[in-house]
């Protein structure tokens, strides 16, 4: 059982703060032969499968590391070009490790803004007045938890399906928030939370869970 990542989200639906706690990295380093069998492409500042896949390699995963050297925009550690040592035959047989794509900051700041529309739509569907929301989403791999405060602003959890005693957290992560980031003389309502205690508090917080559980927080 385990917490994935914390969000927290303003009123107005701007992420003001994630914290990945524990990353679920699949890699996958395969040993290939010329011509390569995947077609790459450089985008966002790496490289990325197109078309193509095999051995749990599939369109959208990115490379990270050819014969060991890691892979950083689209050359490795030694200044060579990929696609240069990609294309040609003498370099073959080559080690390359391809992995899932790491979220990005923006793009992480667009499935915040996303999900306050979804949670006001969820709150209009409702037959009975005054609903909450949405609250728990449930996938076949994580469970994504929801607690609103007073004030509109939103405590986000993604964790492990079988992780119990979420809501609990996310209720004591927000009087981290009102302890250390409200309290702080130098924070303004709305903008990213850039505390130290806040953020120490709450890894104390979730390597606690971890360790002993939710009944011990």
């Amino acid at each position: 059982m385990v917490i994935y990542s914390i969000y927290v989200v303003s009123k107005s639906g701007g992420l003001i703060f994630n914290h990945d706690h524990t990353i679920s990295k699949i890699e996958n380093e395969k040993s290939f032969c010329f011509p390569l069998d995947l077609k790459l492409k450089h985008e966002n500042k790496r490289i990325t499968v197109e078309f193509g896949q095999r051995d749990g390699i599939r369109p959208g995963h990115v490379l990270y590391a050819v014969n060991g050297k890691e892979v950083t925009n689209r050359q490795l550690d030694d200044g060579q070009d990929v696609f240069t040592v990609l294309e040609n035959k003498e370099n073959f047989p080559l080690n390359l490790k391809f992995g899932r794509p790491k979220m990005t900051t923006n793009e992480k700041i667009f499935l915040a803004s996303m999900f306050y529309p979804l949670f006001a739509i969820a709150s209009q569907l409702s037959p009975e007045p005054k609903c909450s929301g949405i609250e728990i989403l449930e996938a076949d791999t994580f469970k994504l938890y929801c607690f609103q405060t007073l004030t509109g602003v939103k405590m986000m959890a993604v964790a492990d399906r079988n992780q119990n005693g979420v809501e609990l957290l996310l209720k004591k992560i927000y009087e981290l928030y009102a302890d250390y980031a409200l309290k702080n003389p130098f924070y303004s309502l709305e903008m990213p939370i850039r505390c130290e205690l806040f953020e120490t508090n709450l890894k104390n917080l979730l390597d606690l869970v971890e360790k002993s559980g939710v009944a011990n927080i």
